[in-house]
């Protein structure tokens, strides 16, 4: 692999981490920054019953 190509890579690499950072950064919601205690606590809540759910149809087969 040639020494251009490979800055080239690790460039288009970092310009679309930056870019996807910044798009993500500009689109987001005030007061989307951290979790609300609630939010996780419902967060918790449904991933056990996925959990549940998934124990369930494991059971039924």
């Amino acid at each position: 692999m040639s020494m251009n190509r490979l800055v080239h890579m690790l460039l288009r690499m970092l310009m679309r981490r930056g870019v996807n950072w910044g798009v993500r950064r500009a689109t987001r919601k005030p007061g989307q920054g951290s979790p609300t205690p609630q939010s996780r606590v419902e967060r918790e809540a449904v991933k056990r019953g996925r959990q549940a759910a998934r124990l369930l149809r494991r059971m039924g087969r």
